[in-house]
């Protein structure tokens, strides 16, 4: 197999960007994308804002806290999106091989280049190019021969950069990582990691397979791959929704007898999301939070799917009954979700179609 040519593009701070491009006024100030309320977290923020110490997740209150003088706008997920369509547009003009992982970041395998361009890193600064000119944003890309790589160089130069990672600068280029960089390596994992005292990807690489596979099952066979620059997962086009679900964090804990208005808005809500899927949702799930933060689901798979938003609505509200926490149990979140999507079954008209 020849060597694989990824790009890795991540708009730069893109609900905030979009704001600041779409009112002159915010521009150079520090902006945090949030709602309002004691229980909000932001949803993004602005490198002016950043400079602050303010990020994403971070609870709303203390955003504010670190940086007073902050405009808070509340976020505007449909506009987003439309400008994350257009940016995919983009993309299709170099390639067809594209994996998106959020409204502002996807990988390309640019191995085969539609737009006829020499490189992948001819591929990525056109991508920028067109971004900035049409879009008036600002994105940063990584060049590399897979993705995991190519998610570490767009973040290289951050923002507005373009790092490219060659085959050959690997020897030199991984050694020095913190081992936090590797994907599937989280605190609890890093902290095992540095009581071997493996802090760099440099010492890992010392360590062999079978000593790793010993210490961490096939995660150390993963560990070993890793730090040797090996990560052969490919660029998937198109992955099947395996469940839609909206939720609602409350203003003030709520009694269960008191959630009724929000799970028939929050079904309305996915009923309308799942009404763009070609497959059909079997299960109906209620996820709660209680006021002490433990998570509840309840599932319900009827033997015909939801035909309505009102019949989603009337399960999810029945599902309500096999919580059993006592009348005084409070709660501080509600969703609601459908999952289980299969095909639909063809009329039975569809079935002898083409038969004579």
């Amino acid at each position: 197999m020849g060597t694989r040519k990824i790009v890795h593009i991540d708009m730069d701070a893109f609900y905030a960007s979009v704001e600041q491009r779409d009112d002159p006024r915010l521009r150079g100030r520090p902006v945090i994308v949030a709602w309002k309320g004691p229980r909000s977290v932001v949803c993004a923020a602005s490198y002016e804002a950043r400079r602050c110490g303010v990020h994403s997740a971070m609870p709303a209150l203390r955003a504010a806290r670190l940086c007073p003088e902050a405009v808070f706008i509340p976020p505007d997920f449909g506009r987003y999106s439309a400008v994350s369509r257009r940016t995919r547009q983009i993309f299709h003009l170099h390639t067809d091989r594209i994996e998106p992982l959020s409204l502002d970041e996807a990988y390309l395998d640019v191995t085969q280049i539609k737009s006829g361009l020499g490189s992948a890193t001819a591929v990525a600064e056109a991508i920028r190019r067109q971004i900035r000119e049409e879009l008036e944003l600002t994105a940063s890309a990584g060049v590399a021969p897979n993705k995991f790589l190519a998610k570490i160089a767009s973040d290289w130069r951050k923002p507005d950069g373009l790092f490219v990672i060659r085959p050959q600068d690997l020897a030199g280029f991984l050694p020095p990582l913190p081992v936090a960089r590797l994907p599937g390596v989280g605190r609890v994992l890093e902290a095992k990691l540095a009581a071997l005292e493996v802090r760099t990807v440099g010492e890992l690489q010392h360590w062999s397979r079978e000593a790793l596979r010993g210490r961490f099952g096939q995660m150390g066979q993963r560990l070993y791959e890793l730090a040797r620059g090996v990560d052969e997962s490919p660029v998937v086009s198109e992955r099947e929704t395996r469940s839609i679900s909206s939720e609602e964090t409350f203003e003030r804990d709520l009694l269960l007898a008191e959630t009724e208005p929000v799970i028939r808005r929050l079904a309305e809500k996915t009923w309308r999301a799942a009404r763009k899927e070609r497959r059909i949702a079997r299960t109906v799930v209620l996820k709660l939070k209680t006021s002490e933060f433990r998570i509840l689901t309840r599932h319900h798979t009827p033997a015909a799917p939801p035909a309505s938003r009102a019949e989603l609505a009337e399960i999810a509200l029945a599902l309500r009954v096999r919580v059993r926490l006592g009348e005084g149990q409070r709660f501080r979140l509600v969703g609601v979700g459908l999952g289980n999507f299969c095909a639909p079954e063809p009329a039975q008209g569809e079935l002898f179609a083409g038969s004579g």
